[in-house]
C-alpha cells in the first residue's frame, strides 16, 4: 500500500488509479531554476514538470526551531506533517504539522527529540496512523495522527544479526499490500526486515554489500505498485548510489543507476519521484527513465559537495531555485511537491505545479 499523502500521492494511503502521462523524452531534462514566474519565485523543470518554488514554506511556531527536516507525510484530510531532527539541549516537539497552505495546526513528539527521521501514514480500518522511524531511541513507532503511541518496536531478534541495540538505527518504513510492513535499517546494519499486520517478525534480507541483494545504507523504501508494473519493494541503496528492487519477499529483481545518492520515493500515477541528497529532486516514468533532475546543475551540485558538505551550515549561499540536500519529497493530490532537506536549519520548500 502507498504510504502518506492524499489522494494521487505516494503518501495518501489510498491511491488513485488514474495515471499521469509523462513528457516524452529520450533522456532526462536536467533544468534548474531558469525563469522567473510573475510572483518572483524561481520556476524550475520543464512541460508537464514545471515547478513554481517557494523556499521557507510553513508557519513555524515560536516554541519550535528547526533542525534538519528529514521527513514529509500527508494525511487525508490534505495536513502536512514536518519531522525533524534537533541537536538543541532543550527537547522540543519533533513533528509540526501544518494546513495546506501553511497555517501551523500542532506539533508533538518531544520523545523522539534528536531522533526525527522518517514518517510514514497508513489507513488501518476507518483510521490513519503515522509510523515514524526514530534513530536516536532506535526504534519504529506506530501512532495516532496526534502523536498516542499506539505500539514501538526494536530491532527483531529472531534473524540473529543483531548482538545489541546499537547495531540498529531504523531509517524509513513501506507497506506491504496486506497490511505488513517493511523496516529499513539504513543507519545500523543494512537489512531489511518484514513484518506481518500484527507487527510480527516474518523475514529478513541484506546486510552490508554491493552484490546483488546487499546494501549500503538502504535508507529509503518503498511499496512501486504504479499501474502496469508487478508490485515490488523499491530500496534506496544510498552509498551503493542505485536503487535496488526485490519481490514482496525479498528476492533480488535488479537495479536502477540514474541516482546520485538516493534518499527516499512517492508515487504519483506512473510517476517515480526520488529526493536525492546530492542536491537534486528526480522524476522517473513507469519504465524507470529518469524525465526531469529538479534543481540539477553540474557545477551547482559540485559546489554543494565541497569542503566536507560546508554549504549546508551556510545559508547565505543557498541559490533560489537550487536545492542543497533533499532527504524526503512527496506530491499532494494536485501534484505539487514538497521537499524537506537535511540541513543544520532545516528547510521546507513548496513546489507549485505550473506545467
Amino acid at each position: 500500500m502507498p504510504r502518506r499523502r492524499p489522494a494521487a500521492s505516494r503518501r495518501q494511503f489510498l491511491h488513485t488509479a488514474a495515471a499521469a502521462t509523462l513528457a516524452s523524452a529520450a533522456g532526462p531534462v536536467l533544468l534548474g531554476a531558469e525563469r522567473k514566474s510573475g510572483s518572483g519565485l524561481p520556476v524550475i523543470g520543464t512541460g508537464e514538470h514545471t515547478y513554481e518554488v517557494q523556499h521557507g514554506w510553513g508557519e513555524l511556531p515560536d516554541h519550535v526551531v528547526w533542525g534538519d527536516t528529514h521527513g514529509v507525510a500527508i494525511d487525508a484530510a490534505g495536513l502536512v506533517y514536518i519531522k525533524h531532527r534537533s541537536d538543541a539541549s532543550e527537547p522540543m516537539d519533533s513533528i509540526v504539522v501544518f494546513d495546506s497552505q501553511g497555517k501551523y495546526v500542532r506539533s508533538f513528539g518531544k520523545e523522539y527529540h534528536g531522533g526525527g527521521h522518517g514518517i510514514d501514514i497508513r489507513r488501518d480500518g476507518n483510521e490513519e496512523f503515522l509510523y515514524l522511524s526514530d534513530i536516536h531511541n532506535r526504534q519504529v513507532v506506530k501512532t495516532t495522527l496526534t502523536g498516542e503511541v499506539v505500539w514501538k518496536l526494536s530491532y527483531p531478534q529472531e534473524p540473529g544479526v543483531y548482538q545489541n541495540l546499537q547495531q540498529y538505527r531504523p531509517t524509513n518504513v513501506a507497506f506491504h499490500p496486506d497490511g505488513g510492513f517493511y523496516v529499513a535499517d539504513g543507519y545500523g546494519s543494512h537489512y531489511i526486515h518484514q513484518y506481518d499486520a500484527q507487527a510480527n517478525w516474518l523475514r529478513t534480507w541484506g546486510g552490508e554489500g554491493d552484490a546483488p541483494g546487499k546494501m549500503r545504507t538502504p535508507h529509503g523504501i518503498w511499496l512501486d505498485n504504479r499501474p502496469g508494473r508487478e508490485p515490488a519493494l523499491v530500496v534506496a541503496d544510498r552509498a551503493n548510489a542505485r536503487l535496488q528492487y526485490f519481490t514482496l519477499d525479498g528476492q533480488h529483481l535488479g537495479f536502477v543507476h540514474d541516482v546520485s545518492f538516493p534518499a527516499h520515493f512517492d508515487l504519483r500515477g506512473s510517476e517515480l519521484l526520488v529526493p536525492d541528497l546530492h542536491a537534486r529532486v528526480s522524476i522517473f516514468d513507469i519504465d524507470n527513465k529518469p524525465v526531469v533532475h529538479l534543481g540539477y546543475d553540474a557545477n551547482w551540485t559540485a559546489a554543494v559537495l565541497a569542503d566536507n558538505f560546508a554549504m549546508r551550515r551556510d545559508p547565505a549561499r543557498w541559490q533560489p531555485g537550487r536545492f542543497i540536500h533533499p532527504h524526503d519529497a512527496c506530491w499532494d493530490s494536485a501534484g505539487n511537491i514538497y521537499v524537506v532537506e537535511w540541513v543544520p536549519t532545516g528547510r521546507v520548500s513548496f513546489l507549485r505545479r505550473v506545467g
